[in-house]
């Protein structure tokens, strides 16, 4: 057979038909992969080799973060969403090649640590695409989190910065919108099976030429949600105060130079990491370990196993997630590798290295290692829209193996804190306004979450999210003005709901709310926690309580508090043990709920977690339990029964020696209570985990990994993981109903044959 010769021109028109016909653009490997910095470019490379002027550097460093701080506040005056009011939003700004160098002092870290990925996904794919280009006054628009991002709600928008005709650097802004047009409203549908449930997916594509928004696209895109005067109104908010940090870059770049600027960016992000190296080198070498469980897959209850090995030698740090719970092909709980970075870095900026200047060069030294198709490295066409649940962990998994490495440390970057209450325990709603306004958005009571107990003092009250400190939980009056969501009562901190220990956790606060004036209007919630505890506590402490879903429907309250305002006290241990509404039918739940219709009225209850409490309760001052009593924050009894303190229930005294007997019993009574470890282990422990347990994840063995499929259970490789597919929750019920409706037909009938034969 002859040869067949290919011509240069042959091969040249080969690869333009493969281009012109790629089937698809989707996440490219080799970005979401890396989470370092990229190497130094020639202009870098040219700049750095030879000694800066650090007084400069500082000077533009601080020009430029003041832009950022501008820019963020821009953002939030501006902004329509919710998110915007409450400060779920960030401004950014990246290297020329794409590396995040700064971010505004009071934005959301892990929205910008985001964002880099999309950026180098522009730069790679669309500079040289002639289609696209890259060009002075254009703007990108991305939320896909496939390519970079947390969720669909977190809407951004890019933008390159050019000096005398030069890329010099990008600069973004991020809103949580709420609203993307999702199999439920919200943005974030706990019950979407597929990714194609989700609602808007953007992937970066180009919206803004020649500083201005093209209306053709944005008509699409407002077509796309349920809420298109918020999609335009943010997108301008986006787009503006990109602008405003590119007039203060351009006004550096003017007073100082370009030289000044790229040396700036560059040199921020190395000195961050090679201090990290430095501290990590500080640790002792080892290997600490825990484990996280969620326990709900937000449409029936499970047990995920979230595994974390933190590796320590030298300057060089791994995490490894190895052993985790097996991804679901059709919930919404999965999120990937890339996005769970992100948070990891949230984390470790706000409780573990706080003085730090946040980028994402932390992460520059720290390896970390994921299964393939975990829940935690999701695969393309798993659903990703409740992302939060794993995420929310990646905030707190940390904390205990980061605390227990570097206790004996001489110095101490924060103080030793339990974690925070890490999960999204509020309303996420929907459907017509008293208006007549279609919406969809999330409550910001996520924004109250109790902090954990401290190494010196209890920990802070309802402070924030654990993914960012600065946010708020917006204006209630504003609020019920444009939405028909009514608040009953104050936000009250939910009483004996606490991480006890020597030092107790920050508490949460109770939310109590109905809807009036409008007939269609639903809530859904995105939050595990209900059965098992949330977060873990810190040497000896105890963990948040678990939190039920509370509701009283079939009522109408606003009737019934026209009729005697005085007969309900808002507080939701005694309107649902007291039943205090009227003929009204009461229930609770794994606070895990998909969309539903709330009629005017009806009730609905949860709480915000409570941090995990540190060290051990029988070291608690009686004072400190005496003044939490006099606060409201426990009952007398959780004095007596947990803290062990005797006191006068009058006068709220002391009783010293009583309460050391009572302490001292305790003791004794905990170790007759004890176990030898071994005979722990041989009587608890169980080589494989009970096949009535819905668990998924490693057991003792991280190479093997379980779960259950279509009902039932699988066994497999971590290195071949089988993803998992869940049966409809409504159809378990209808068989587990006809299974009982035969079973009582049976027995009917044997009652009537024996009636016969008599």
């Amino acid at each position: 057979m002859n040869d067949i010769s290919v011509t240069d021109e042959d091969r040249n028109l080969l690869n333009k038909f493969l281009k012109d016909n790629q089937l698809f653009y989707g996440p490219d490997p080799d970005i979401m992969g890396d989470h370092d910095i990229g190497p130094r470019s020639a202009d870098e490379e040219r700049l750095l080799s030879r000694p800066s002027d650090p007084h400069l550097v500082n000077q533009v460093r601080g020009r430029v973060l003041a832009a950022l701080d501008e820019a963020n506040t821009m953002i939030e005056q501006m902004g329509a969403a919710p998110g915007a009011k409450w400060g779920d939003i960030v401004a950014s700004i990246f290297t020329a090649s794409g590396d995040l160098s700064m971010i505004a002092p009071h934005g959301v870290v892990g929205f910008a640590a985001c964002v880099h990925y999309p950026i180098k996904y522009i730069i790679k794919y669309w500079t040289h695409e002639p289609t696209v280009g890259v060009h002075d006054g254009d703007g990108f628009i991305h939320n896909d989190s496939r390519y970079g991002g947390i969720h669909g709600t977190d809407q951004s928008c890019i933008m390159p910065v050019f000096w005398k005709q030069k890329l010099v650097c990008w600069v973004s802004c991020t809103i949580h919108e709420g609203e993307t047009g999702g199999c439920e409203p919200g943005g974030m549908p706990p019950s979407a099976e597929s990714r194609y449930d989700e609602g808007l997916k953007m992937s970066p594509f180009k919206v803004i030429e020649k500083f201005q928004l093209r209306r053709d696209l944005v008509t699409f895109l407002q077509n796309m949600v349920r809420d298109p005067k918020l999609q335009l109104e943010d997108m301008k908010v986006k787009l503006h105060s990109c602008l405003r940090m590119r007039e203060r870059v351009l006004a550096v770049l003017e007073e100082f130079g370009e030289d000044a600027l790229t040396i700036s960016l560059r040199q921020h992000i190395e000195d961050v990491q090679e201090e990290v190296r430095r501290r990590i080198e500080e640790l002792p070498d080892g290997t600490t370990r825990v484990i996280a469980f969620p326990d709900s897959t937000l449409r029936e209850n499970a047990l995920l196993k979230f595994s974390l090995a933190c590796i320590v030698k030298g300057d060089k740090m791994t995490l490894d997630f190895r052993g985790s719970s097996p991804e679901f092909l059709n919930r919404a709980i999965n999120c990937n590798a890339a996005s769970f970075k992100t948070m990891l870095l949230t984390s470790y900026l706000q409780n573990i290295w706080p003085d730090l200047p946040q980028t994402m060069a932390v992460f520059g030294p720290i390896k970390m290692l994921f299964d393939e198709k975990s829940v935690l490295n999701g695969s393309f066409e798993t659903p990703q829209p409740m992302s939060l649940i794993p995420l929310f962990k990646a905030m707190t998994i940390p904390v205990i193996p980061m605390t227990k490495l570097s206790y004996s440390l001489p110095h101490r970057y924060t103080a030793v804190v339990a974690p925070q209450y890490d999960q999204p325990g509020t309303f996420i709603y929907g459907g017509l306004t008293q208006n007549g306004e279609n919406v969809g958005n999330f409550c910001a009571d996520i924004n109250g979450n109790g902090q954990g107990g401290r190494s010196h003092r209890d920990g802070e009250h309802s402070v924030s999210p654990p993914f960012a400190a600065n946010c708020d939980i917006g204006e209630m009056e504003v609020i019920e003005e444009e939405l028909p969501i009514v608040r009953l009562g104050a936000f009250t901190l939910a009483r004996d709901r606490v991480g006890f220990g020597k030092y107790r956790g920050g508490l949460g606060y109770e939310m109590i709310a109905s809807v009036r004036g409008t007939g269609m209007w639903g809530f859904m919630t995105g939050c595990t926690g209900s059965l098992f505890t949330p977060s873990q506590p810190l040497f000896g402490g105890y963990g948040p309580p678990v939190y039920p879903l509370c509701k009283i429907q079939d009522v109408n309250i606003f009737e019934q508090l026209e009729r005697d305002a005085k007969s309900i006290r808002f507080d939701i241990l005694d309107m649902m043990n007291n039943q205090t509404v009227d003929n009204g039918r009461y229930s609770t739940h794994p606070m895990a709920m998909t969309f539903e219709i709330c009629q005017q009225g009806e009730v609905y209850m949860m709480c915000q977690g409570t941090g995990a409490g540190y060290g051990d309760v029988l070291l608690r001052d009686p004072a400190n339990v005496m003044k939490d009593i006099e606060e409201n924050l426990i009952s007398h009894e959780t004095a007596r029964d947990i803290f062990k303190v005797e006191f006068n229930p009058i006068t709220l005294l002391v009783d010293e020696a009583a309460t050391k007997a009572a302490r001292d019993a305790e003791r004794r009574s905990r170790l007759a209570r004890g176990k030898p470890f071994d005979d722990f282990v041989a009587e608890f422990v169980t080589p494989e985990p009970p096949e009535h347990l819905p668990y998924y994840g490693s057991w003792d063995d991280p190479k093997v990994i379980y779960g259950t499929s279509s009902g039932k259970r699988i066994k497999m490789p971590a290195d071949d993981i089988q993803s998992m597919f869940m049966p409809n929750p409504k159809d378990v019920k209808i068989s587990a109903l006809e299974k009982q409706v035969a079973e009582l037909q049976t027995r009917l009938a044997d009652c009537e044959g024996g009636r016969g034969a008599r």
